[in-house]
């Protein structure tokens, strides 16, 4: 087994209104060939563990590696073997769809000759051929991602880093978008990916990692985690939400995680379905409550999810850089102004 990403103990702290400790002894590895999964709600450090092993943010403890390169000390090496698309499409909208990608191109200090068949080569790839001379303003987000993904395979890069691609897109140019990178994977291009959606994970990455609150609280596969979860999923609606807390109350205990009320909906992972789905009913009956809906069912990532942080991935809470101090926030917007920037430089490209 090759190892293409290789993080160890990572940490790095925002010092602004208050301390925000975004990454706190983050460690993974990533083989080559493979799709790894950083999975996560909006604050969790997915977005800073991407811009660390980007070469955009040093970390404060820790190292990072890439193909071996150290992030840190290879800097440069490392930006001319990977690629980014980060969380907003990084292309201008005043060009067409092959002048970004030739732009790309020179930004890489690519021949003329390679960044013109590489161009063509994308737009048909993404199925962008047909607009490839048409001003970006007039592509639908899904078609503007599709670009973005395409620009940072100009330099075919060993390693791509996508931090959350699919933010925003309708269902049909998501699974557009994941049938591409499942070709990129099956064509040896390694993969790190943030997602906030679960099917998204559990579809893509052969290994996921979990953050919350800056670290890795569960790492494997999502068979694995899926089954250390339980065997299956008892799901009760209510008709009100003081009847579901009811129901919350007299259902703990009935498996081996929390109990889980959200609004008028129980959860509660169990190991033998058939017999709690009978104990549940008779202790609800006993009760004088009435589901309107009782159902069983396999777990899924989003119940691992639940189970391990007590929330869904769809997070309120704020991005680990947010309540920055003004400075601080400009220093933000430049960092993201760098990550449009990225790949700049030469990758393999004969």
């Amino acid at each position: 087994m090759t190892i293409a990403i290789e993080v160890d103990n990572l940490e790095k702290v925002f010092m602004g209104k208050r301390e925000v400790r975004a990454l706190d002894g983050v460690s993974f590895a990533v083989e080559e060939g493979t799709v790894f999964g950083l999975l996560g709600p909006n604050g969790s450090g997915k977005t800073t563990a991407v811009r660390v092993l980007t070469t955009i943010l040093r970390p404060d403890v820790g190292s990072a590696r890439v193909l071996g390169n150290d992030v840190v000390k290879k800097a440069a090496l490392v930006r001319s073997l990977i690629g980014l698309a980060g969380q907003y499409a990084a292309v201008d909208e005043n060009l067409t769809g092959r002048e970004n990608l030739q732009m790309v191109g020179k930004l890489n200090h690519l021949p003329n000759s390679f960044v013109a068949t590489r161009a063509i080569e994308l737009l048909d790839q993404f199925n962008l051929t047909e607009a490839g001379d048409r001003p970006l303003k007039t592509y639908s987000g899904g078609m503007r991602r599709r670009l973005d993904l395409a620009a940072a395979l100009v330099a075919r890069p060993t390693v791509l880093f996508l931090d959350e691609p699919t933010t925003g897109l309708d269902p049909q140019s998501r699974n557009d978008l994941w049938e591409v990178i499942e070709q990129l994977v099956g064509g040896g291009t390694t993969v790190l990916l943030t997602t906030q959606y679960l099917e998204e994970a559990d579809r893509l990455a052969s290994t996921l990692a979990v953050l919350d609150h800056g670290k890795v609280i569960a790492e494997g596969t999502s068979e694995s985690m899926k089954a250390d979860l339980g065997a299956t999923v008892l799901e009760v609606g209510l008709p009100t939400i003081d009847d579901a807390r009811r129901t919350g109350t007299v259902l703990d205990g009935l498996g081996p995680h929390v109990v889980l009320v959200n609004g008028t909906l129980v959860e509660v992972t169990v190991d033998n379905g058939p017999q709690a789905a009978m104990v549940a009913l008779r202790s609800l009956d006993a009760e004088g409550i009435v589901p309107t809906t009782f159902n069983l069912r396999e777990p899924s990532l989003d119940d691992v999810f639940l189970a391990l942080t007590g929330h869904r991935t769809e997070s309120e809470e704020p991005d680990e850089e947010d309540n920055l101090s003004p400075r601080q926030q400009r220093r933000k917007k430049r960092l993201a102004d760098l990550e449009k920037a990225l790949p700049v430089q030469t990758g393999e490209y004969a």
